[in-house]
């Protein structure tokens, strides 16, 4: 277990360290936040309903933006060949990735959510569903984007491949994330959480051995 600390930790400090992936995605979402009230305008009512489905896609575009850096760079210098033959398994080397991923990108993204819901005029009582569908649902991206990533690995300029992958198999989070925060909102009945809640378990569950499996088909090739 040493190795996959080691893996986690060398990959959340390559993501914060200055002009890393994470501060692009928090810029990334933050932009995304201010842009669109300007361009919606001041009806708060408005602005309130589509708070969540706003800043839950703007979330998961941001998230998309340092999915090449899952598993490229270390494929790239060869130390992913180096740890395929250690006696690390890989689906251990893809838990550690998409954990890492979740940490800088999800979870700082959920951390800065209410704030940006303030730019929205987001009732108090949407605070909550929309921080806790965050934490819950973001491992989801974290998780199908390193699929993605492993999939598109040897293929030139993979990274504009995996969007196109990733965000069809992203909408069960969209719908039910967006509809925890309208609900709670507008008051009425919420179910959205738990649907969330188990997409997200049996994403971050399987993908490990999905991503595995195609990082090896990738490295036999």
């Amino acid at each position: 277990m040493s190795a996959f600390w080691a893996i986690l930790f060398r990959d959340i400090r390559l993501a914060t360290r200055a002009g890393g992936s994470a501060f692009l995605a928090l810029a990334f979402f933050a932009a995304v936040a201010t842009l669109v009230p300007l361009g919606v305008g001041s009806d708060l009512h408005l602005l309130a309903r589509i708070a969540g489905g706003v800043l839950w896609v703007g979330a998961i575009l941001a998230a998309l933006l340092s999915l090449d850096r899952l598993f490229q760079p270390d494929f790239e210098d060869g130390s992913l060949d180096i740890l395929a033959l250690s006696p690390l398994p890989l689906e251990v080397l893809s838990f550690a990735k998409i954990a890492a991923h979740w940490i800088t990108t999800g979870l700082a993204l959920t951390i800065l959510s209410p704030l940006l819901g303030l730019l929205f005029g987001l009732p108090v009582q949407g605070y909550a569903p929309l921080v806790i569908s965050l934490a819950i649902g973001t491992p989801a991206v974290s998780a199908i984007g390193a699929i993605a990533a492993a999939l598109t690995l040897s293929i030139r300029r993979g990274g504009l491949i995996s969007p196109f992958i990733v965000l069809p198999l992203l909408a069960p989070a969209v719908i039910f994330g967006a509809s925890a925060v309208t609900n709670a909102v507008e008051g009425l009945s919420n179910g959205a959480l738990g649907l969330l809640a188990a997409f997200s378990f049996a994403v971050t569950v399987i993908s490990p051995f999905v991503a595995a499996a195609a990082l090896r088909l990738n490295l036999a090739g």
